[in-house]
């Protein structure tokens, strides 16, 4: 727990640290967000924020991690695999963030284009747990277990990528996707430290450590936003640590407010392409919220307490079904 706690505070602090000379760098060089027409009337003052702030929470991740996991002598290639697929997401996240500030608007990398990085990518955690793991097609719900047998890669892969876009499109307010995401790689740090996965959760203790460090930054009025570069490596790190530690239908609670986000999208583009109605007033259900007349603040509040809430939720259920009740 000592190195848990370490892997928080170190994550917190070099994202303190990094973010002033990076927010800097951004200002200077004039690299800022394109805020599309649809957006709600209040979102045009954010034209201009600086974005890709990404690289530096992945930064201070990456090495507050690898220096803890050498501390606790847990450096192994579970813990590196995952450090990589986080490096990589971060790679193509900043690639759809470059095109569009390059292109100086909103249209980054094509829908395809970005699913099939991502669908690349989930294959690298997915394909080592197959290769290392007995019981790597085993999926625990509850006190039971489902073999999926051939199609485990397949589920892996979505929960990934279903991870990774869902917290993409919770990135839509000002602290929103660092708040709730606080909450739910808390819950993933005790979860992967109950079963056994010390590497795993000290990596996730420095994403919430990370992402504290960054709602200084981000919270409202944002001084810088995360970009793809932080939101895609972050969801698909989240979905990632849930396939490695073997807790991928506790993900759907620990992660509710992205799965929510996600699923009002599905339901709003489903309901007016049969019916040419739509559900929300507008998509991500966040956006919905706003155009009710919740302001930014109570909507990161509400929504935080969400995840909160569940994500304690969560590491009940893992602490009942590690302690075998029934």
């Amino acid at each position: 727990m000592i190195m848990i706690t370490v892997a928080f505070l170190l994550g917190l602090i070099l994202c303190l640290l990094f973010g002033v000379p990076y927010i800097d760098f951004l200002k200077k060089k004039m690299i800022g967000q394109y805020i599309k027409d649809c957006a709600p009337e209040a979102h045009a003052q954010k034209q201009g924020t600086p974005t890709t702030g990404g690289v530096f929470i992945i930064l201070a991740i990456i090495i507050s991690s690898i220096i803890t996991l050498l501390m606790a002598e847990t450096l192994t290639t579970a813990a590196f695999i995952t450090l990589i697929t986080l490096l990589f997401y971060a790679f193509a996240g900043f690639q759809d963030d470059y095109i569009k500030i390059k292109g100086k608007g909103n249209d980054g990398l094509t829908p395809r284009g970005k699913l099939l990085r991502q669908i690349a990518i989930a294959l690298l955690p997915t394909l080592y747990l197959i290769m290392t793991s007995n019981n790597a097609t085993l999926v625990d719900i509850g006190h039971y277990a489902i073999n999926l047998g051939w199609l485990y890669p397949i589920f892996a892969v979505f929960v990934i990528t279903g991870s990774s876009n869902a917290y993409n499109l919770t990135d839509g307010l000002d602290g929103l996707a660092a708040f709730t995401g606080l909450f739910a790689f808390i819950a993933c740090a005790i979860v992967a430290l109950i079963k056994g996965y010390t590497g795993e959760a000290i990596i996730s203790a420095s994403v919430a450590g990370a992402l504290l460090g960054f709602l200084k930054y981000n919270k409202p009025k944002a001084q810088v936003f995360m970009g793809d570069t932080g939101s895609l490596a972050i969801g698909g790190l989240l979905g990632t640590i849930a396939v490695i530690c073997k807790f991928e239908f506790l993900l759907i609670a620990i992660g509710f407010v992205f799965v929510m986000e996600t699923l009002s999208v599905i339901i709003q583009v489903t309901s007016f392409k049969l019916t040419g109605k739509r559900v929300f007033k507008m998509a991500p259900v966040h956006h919905h919220f706003e155009l009710c007349g919740w302001s930014e603040k109570k909507i990161v509040l509400v929504f935080g307490l969400v995840s909160a809430i569940l994500s304690v939720l969560a590491i009940l259920c893992c602490c009942l079904n590690s302690a075998g009740v029934n």
